[in-house]
């Protein structure tokens, strides 16, 4: 699959007709004899190749004046693999728009954040997407009133405005013109699908859809085993976490199902509802792409059988990049069960309180402001690891170091590396679990050299990596299949 597939006419054909859903989410087709478009793997008949045009972002379709399939529903579909292994302006602008930053601090807000012109933003998502900013921006506003319509029993004036629509007209005249029905109608069609009665006011469940193959075991297994407490938990068969957001906060209840990924939010407020849904999908890499990257790990045959054993595996990632940053340096050469209590400690005397009615959790993890305003001689740590800690939360707090959605991947590696008691596994792990790079890759990590050596590859960091020139672009994904020989727990889904 290839950046601008949506020009290549016939491949998008093919994958029409087969119903491919491996294609949902990287292209859109529009119909032009019906003035709707759809997922690829769309049920219906598929209309004659001469009908068929195909956009590349459901902004683009909406732009061009078609209106969402209410069979397929086209705007759920899994986001495009292109945002996840790609660091250029779009790639993250992009990453920043389902963060909600064009509804928070509109166009000029995004392009202060890339660090580029309005109108040179503005061009490239044009050029790329055949939508603008705001035209996307609008498109994930009007999924997000369809959700809170569909999910909730709330007025429709406050989903307007959770949904981030300036007025409820906008609101309105939007759902009318994307879902050929106003939003009464929607809720009304919608209603078989609701949430049951007497559901938990400010909890809202809802589906995340992903890329099949997905094998959970490492993915959940990885976030329970080094989850901290009072943050994370694994209960029930789910894994809950806490969320700082822009209006509030927030907790995240992830389950594994074989279709999707059931998700339960507890919002302090809804307009947080777009965020918590992009962190929660980059958290567990669900828009990755699976078939690609297994199909280029399996042209080694020592990963070959790995892949096949057990394909779809996906990188654990993070909804806070600081949060994690910081973690990785409790992590420093100690235990997982060492780098949680160290963790824990410092949620507990600095992490702000929040209410779980349904489980464990009792805090957000410490803003990287109040780690700042610590005594380091309270840190239970050597002191030169202190002073990377120290480092560390006073260059986030004051905004000299930049690790969000929206950062340059080499510009990030390169000031990290000039922090004290920054190396190249810190910089690795940060860049695979927080950044999201899926080329990152651990040459110097103990379990990667020790599944090195069991499987005949080679284990010095400097011959490995020579090997794992032919994993490119995907070395984060091998990290997890050479993990994931060990028999440490964050290999396995929790019982």
């Amino acid at each position: 699959m290839l950046k601008g597939m949506h020009t290549d006419t016939a491949r998008c054909v093919r994958a029409v007709r087969s119903k491919d859903a491996r294609f949902d989410g990287w292209f859109f087709t529009a119909v032009l004899t019906t003035g709707i478009y759809c997922r690829p793997s769309c049920p219906v008949v598929p209309p004659k190749p001469g009908n068929m045009v195909f956009h590349p972002s459901a902004a683009a379709c909406q732009q061009a004046g078609f209106r969402a399939c209410k069979r397929c529903r086209p705007d759920t579909s899994p986001g495009s693999p292109e945002w996840n292994h790609r660091a250029d302006l779009v790639a993250r602008a992009m990453r920043l728009i389902a963060d909600g930053v064009v509804d928070r601090e509109g166009v000029p807000g995004l392009a202060a954040r890339l660090g580029y012109s309005t109108r040179q933003v503005e061009r490239q998502l044009l050029a790329e997407l055949g939508a603008g900013p705001l035209a996307l921006a609008r498109a994930q506003r009007a999924q997000t009133a369809r959700l809170l319509v569909e999910t909730t029993d709330l007025p429709m004036a406050e989903i307007a405005f959770a949904a981030g629509f300036a007025s409820v007209r906008a609101f309105n005249d939007t759902v009318r013109e994307v879902f050929a029905l106003s939003p009464s109608g929607l809720r009304t069609r919608a209603a078989p699908r609701n949430t049951p009665a007497g559901t938990t006011p400010g909890v809202l469940s809802l589906r995340l859809p992903f890329r099949a193959p997905l094998n959970p075991d490492n993915l959940f297994g990885h976030l329970a085993a080094t989850a901290v407490p009072g943050v994370e938990e694994w209960r029930d068969g789910s894994y809950r976490r806490t969320l700082r957001l822009p209006y509030g906060h927030g907790i995240a209840a992830l389950t594994p199902r074989p279709d999707h990924i059931a998700c339960r939010l507890t919002l302090g407020d809804p307009r947080d509802l777009t965020v918590a849904i992009s962190r929660c999908r980059r958290l567990l890499d669900l828009d990755a792409d699976p078939v690609a990257v297994d199909d280029q790990l399996r042209t080694d045959p020592v990963l070959a059988p790995l892949v096949d054993k057990a394909p779809g595996r996906r990188v654990p990632r993070t909804v806070d990049e600081a949060e994690f940053a910081v973690r990785a340096v409790l992590g420093q050469q100690v235990s997982t069960a060492a780098a949680r209590t160290h963790a824990a400690r410092l949620v507990t005397a600095h992490g702000t309180p929040v209410d779980d009615p349904e489980g464990g959790l009792t805090h957000l993890f410490p803003s990287p402001g109040a780690l700042a305003a610590l005594d380091p001689e309270t840190l239970a740590m050597p002191r030169t690891r202190r002073t990377t800690f120290t480092t560390l939360v006073r260059q986030l707090a004051e905004g000299d170091l930049h690790l969000g959605v929206e950062s340059d991947w080499p510009e990030a590696r390169a000031r990290l590396l000039e922090l004290p008691g920054f190396g190249p596994w810190t910089v690795d792990v940060i860049a695979m679990r927080a950044l999201g790079d899926p080329d990152a890759f651990l040459p110097t990590d103990l379990g990667i050299r020790r599944a090195a050596r069991e499987l005949g590859l080679p284990s010095t960091p400097a011959a490995l990596t020579a090997r794992a020139a032919a994993w490119r672009p995907w070395r984060a994904y091998a990290v997890q299949y050479l993990w994931a020989t060990d028999s440490h727990p964050i290999n396995f889904l929790p019982v």
